[in-house]
């Protein structure tokens, strides 16, 4: 069982998710990965192997291209967090465009949620349900 703030952290992840598949043409052709790289490393999120397999990619745009694709089959609950932090001093034209996703994102799955709960027969909903109704408006 997750608790509540679990909760929030993995939808708020998976619209992040969502949002930078959506965009990730965009970001393999306009961002030079190399300071996200080392910014998820000294967080944990991609190992010493992982950097040095990324590095030995010499064009940039497809070091871009593998680093998203990694980061994708990444098991740490908080990925596109910390990429979107990352991004966020040399990229804040990337990262509003990513903000401003997600709450077109978040109603989506707002609706799917909503679409589940009148289909279930239990009467039970998930705590996801619970936050995007208080984020909302």
């Amino acid at each position: 069982m997750y608790s509540f703030t679990q909760a929030v952290i993995m939808e708020n992840e998976t619209a992040l998710k969502v949002v930078f598949q959506a965009l990730h043409a965009k970001i393999a052709k306009d961002v030079n990965p190399d300071s996200a790289i080392d910014e998820l490393f000294s967080k944990n999120i991609i190992s010493d192997k992982d950097c040095s397999d990324l590095y030995r990619v010499t064009d940039i745009k497809s070091r871009c291209r593998q680093f998203l694709l990694l980061l994708r089959k990444s098991s740490h609950p908080e990925t596109f967090t910390h990429l979107r932090d990352a991004l966020r001093d040399e990229y804040p034209s990337i990262v509003d465009e990513i903000d401003q996703q997600l709450p077109l994102q978040s109603t989506q799955v707002q609706r799917q949620r909503t679409m589940d709960r009148s289909q279930s027969t239990d009467g039970k909903f998930s705590i996801s349900s619970i936050w995007f109704s208080l984020v909302l408006p």
